[in-house]
């Protein structure tokens, strides 16, 4: 058995650490840092290196998308190589962040995206920037067509099919509980449509966690997801044991994304009580957690994640 893990300390930069979105990249983490200096070539070389894998390339644009000295950094490369595509693509994806906050224009960022796509036809992230920012501002429609315009270039997209089960979930918020909602249904279709390594094997656990969320948020569950009955119907129960069984054979532990998964389904185990299984999941977390699902519906994810880590195995 490993080790425990370390114990989580209280203090903003811990927690800092403890949800940062790099995840265990570690080169990617180690590039932001250098574009937070200014040099951008790092940058250059790690997604030189990333090549066609999409996931990965999707993770780590969005990751750095998000630093604030990203956009500055991006348009000083983009100055200085105008026809990059990965330029372009940074560039974009720190456009829709500082949209997100207010501080760009939702057109010109849209813009920056379509530019990037025309530099980089098959390279769905451009498409994923867009789908980011229409996921919050955007109509329903929009995310399915954007949506649609990502799988188009990789079916398996994980990112995308998080973004678009977060949405899905939103439908018919004062509904109630109902098993047969679009959300679930859309979830075990892209599970049953991937291949058997897939981790879209997770979907339907983050599917069953979104929909909690969107309940929690409009008062039909209780603020404390282990409370709630949510993770105890006999549906619900089918998800969790296939999505714990394809970790126990698959791990994903080689995907960009894959300690998100893990969290979806440490937090899912933790509510339906399961406490051994969540217990090898917060081995396998380690110190990379997400503030995802932790947070849901509306609680801080630090104290969240320590709460159920420790009832889960026992130490602090």
């Amino acid at each position: 058995m490993p080790p425990p893990p370390p114990p989580l300390g209280r203090s903003r930069k811990r927690a800092a650490r403890l949800f940062d979105p790099a995840l265990d990249d570690a080169e990617l983490a180690a590039a932001r840092a250098a574009l937070d200096r200014g040099r951008w070539t790092e940058v250059r070389s790690l997604l030189a290196a990333t090549g066609r894998d999409w996931d990965r390339r999707g993770h780590r644009l969005v990751v750095l998308g998000q630093a604030p000295a990203t956009f500055a950094w991006a348009k000083e490369w983009r100055l200085a190589e105008p026809e990059s595509a990965d330029a372009a693509a940074l560039s974009a994806c720190a456009a829709v962040f500082r949209a997100m906050r207010g501080k760009e224009r939702t057109d010109r960022a849209k813009e920056a995206c379509r530019v990037a796509a025309e530099l980089a036809p098959d390279d769905p992230t451009p498409w994923l920037g867009l789908l980011v920012l229409a996921r919050t501002l955007g109509t329903e429609e929009e995310v399915v067509r954007l949506f649609d315009k990502v799988r188009h270039r990789h079916p398996e997209h994980h990112h995308a099919h998080h973004l678009m089960v977060g949405r899905l979930a939103e439908r018919r918020a004062d509904m109630g509980q109902d098993p047969l909602h679009e959300v679930y249904d859309f979830a075990s279709w892209a599970a049953e449509q991937a291949p058997a390594d897939s981790p879209l094997a997770i979907l339907p656990v983050v599917a069953h966690a979104e929909r909690y969320r969107v309940l929690a948020e409009a008062g039909s569950e209780p603020p404390q997801p282990e409370r709630s009955g949510h993770w105890s119907g006999r549906r619900a129960r089918l998800v969790m044991k296939a999505a714990f069984d394809w970790w126990l054979e698959w791990d994903g532990a080689e995907h960009p994304r894959g300690r998100i998964d893990l969290n979806f389904l440490a937090h899912a185990k933790f509510c339906e009580g399961r406490a051994a299984e969540a217990a090898a999941l917060f081995h396998r977390i380690g110190q990379y957690a997400t503030k995802e699902p932790w947070s849901y519906p509306d609680r801080d994810p630090s104290d969240a994640f320590r709460a159920a880590r420790t009832a889960a195995l026992g130490v602090a």
